[in-house]
């Protein structure tokens, strides 16, 4: 094994690693290092909006892990798509801009998480974003991260907004405001016509700089630990090992999947668990791997005999998009700068809720099994998300070896409380979709319901639903005197020394939204926090 030493080791180049290798590096005084399994984010599929379909139908860039069967949903095996590749899922998500509501940071900080209150993350969220729609107190236009509204949406999207406000959904233009409850077209990380991944934000200004190492292709095995003491990593590339070794910290940024099979395969985490792979015990930390939180997702598609408005399989479909794409090519306008999920809307089930606790998602073409399935044809769907689910899950080794993909056991639908919001926000998407504004060359429902009876809907739930992408918790942040916590308000890992794990897994509870906006933040508030530490 050949060794070399930085100050900064990161491990996982996706939406918080590449922010905290942005940032660190700042410093032209230390040395970071990031490491990605995956490669350069070089696909043309990447950077041009609508080529997220592509990236869904070939599975490119992509762990493409499964489920284990859930008992709730026909003990199918779910499909989680995560990022492998230079920006990790910020390169192949569908780029909607949703921080979620104020609330769900104040639980953060009721949960005894000081300094991560709605009043607290805001400055960071205003620091990484610039907004080309939105320039007020609550927004920012000076930041990395480009956030657009279409410029080409489709004429769907306003059929959409009026048939949410005929069932008493009012529209609300910035969801990001003041106020979350509404229907509004989609923020999205789009800039200048590409897709703004983390990657694009943060890694390409600083990609030249002399004291920042980038290793793709580079499977990180485990977090060598000396004495209670984080003091590098052990890697392979091209079948060759070797030790790289930190000389102040160790930053996971895999995700709610690989930051805990990293600590796991290290010696971190519940030792009984380990030693049942055979590895030693290192440092005991029961919830590593626990508290899995994810948005079940249920969809709904429509097909249309319209295709000017919107995407699908047909001739006169086909010679659009080739049209479309020579814009693009030229101009980077047109359709293919839509991200496809172009409008939305959030409300709440409960009559006496103050907070959304469903939100849609509203598609300018049919999505079946995560664009996996293919119909000819042109459509439109909507997806229906549980915004808070009260299921948990967990992440857990299936062995010892690096390469092996984690346990995953979301227990979607477990808590009967998640099974009564789907159901309610599932039969008002349903009302939504049906309204007289989108009777317009709608057609027939691709997988027929009677959404009025609640067993048939639960039924057709039960058979398609799946997540929304969002898994998080699995090194869940708390104080001490929490059995679950697996890291401290600094994201610092707890019984270890010179180790943080900064990604969406620290959330100790899902946020209302999508995670990447939130999950950027969290990466922008850490770097804060350690280039502070480290010079006071």
């Amino acid at each position: 094994m050949s060794s070399s030493a930085f100050d900064y080791i990161i491990v996982g180049a996706g939406s918080a690693g590449c922010v905290l290798a942005s940032r660190l590096s700042e410093d032209p005084n230390v040395s970071v290092l990031l490491v990605e399994a995956g490669k350069k984010d070089s696909n043309p599929l990447i950077h041009a909006p609508t080529g997220v379909a592509g990236l869904a139908v070939l599975g490119q860039a992509n762990w493409k892990y499964n489920t284990t069967p859930q008992p709730q949903l026909n003990a199918r095996r779910g499909y989680q798509p995560r990022g492998k590749v230079l920006g990790g899922s910020s390169s192949i998500n569908a780029m909607l801009y949703v921080r979620g509501q104020a609330e769900d940071y104040d639980q953060w900080a009721a949960l005894g998480n000081v300094g991560w209150d709605y009043d607290s993350v805001l400055p960071f969220f205003i620091k990484s974003e610039c907004n080309d729609t939105f320039d007020d107190e609550l927004h920012g236009t000076e930041g990395p991260l480009g956030v657009s509204n279409p410029t080409h949406a489709s004429e769907l999207n306003n059929r959409f907004i009026s048939a949410c406000e005929a069932n008493g959904v009012p529209r609300n233009d910035d969801y990001n405001g003041h106020e979350q409850a509404g229907a509004h077209i989609l923020q999205r990380t789009i800039w200048n016509g590409e897709r703004c991944s983390s990657a694009k934000a943060y890694l390409t200004p600083a990609v030249q700089r002399n004291n920042l190492t980038i290793m793709t292709n580079t499977l990180t095995h485990r977090v060598t630990l000396v004495d209670g003491k984080a003091t590098g990593v052990v890697v392979s590339s091209q079948g060759k090992e070797r030790v790289i070794k930190a000389k102040r910290e160790v930053l996971l940024s895999a995700g709610a999947f690989g930051s805990p099979q990293l600590l796991n395969l290290s010696g971190i985490g519940a030792a009984e668990e380990l030693a049942h792979h055979g590895i030693s015990p290192q440092v005991e930390l029961a919830g590593v791997g626990k508290n899995l939180q994810d948005h079940i997702d249920y969809v709904v598609d429509y097909r249309s005999t319209e295709t000017h408005s919107s995407f699908g399989i047909s001739l006169k479909g086909s010679f659009q998009l080739l049209g479309d794409t020579f814009k693009w090519i030229r101009k980077r306008e047109g359709r293919i700068t839509s991200s496809i999920a172009e409008s939305g809307a959030f409300f709440t089930t409960k009559d006496d809720g103050e907070r959304p606790d469903i939100q849609l998602i509203f598609v300018v073409g049919m999505v079946d099994d995560h664009a996996r399935k293919l119909h000819l044809g042109h459509g439109f769907s909507c997806h229906a998300t549980v915004l808070r689910p009260h299921s948990r899950g967990t992440v857990s080794l299936a062995s010892s070896d690096p390469s092996d993909a984690p346990l995953i056991d979301p227990q979607f639908l477990a808590d009967p409380r998640d099974q009564q919001t789907i159901l309610d926000g599932a039969r008002k998407m349903h009302e939504i979709l049906a309204s007289e504004a989108l009777s317009e060359g709608r057609g027939a429902l691709l997988y027929p319901v009677n959404y009025h009876d609640d067993t048939a809907l639960m039924s057709d739930i039960r058979a398609r639903a799946d997540t929304q992408y969002h898994p998080v918790g699995t090194c869940r942040m708390g104080p001490n005197n929490d059995p679950l916590a697996v890291v401290d308000n600094q994201c610092r890992v707890y019984g270890v020394s010179g180790m943080r794990v900064v990604d969406a897994s620290i959330m100790p509870t899902l946020v209302s939204g999508n995670t990447n906006a939130p999950t950027i933040m969290i990466a922008e508030k850490i770097a804060h926090d350690i280039k502070l530490g480290w010079t006071t």
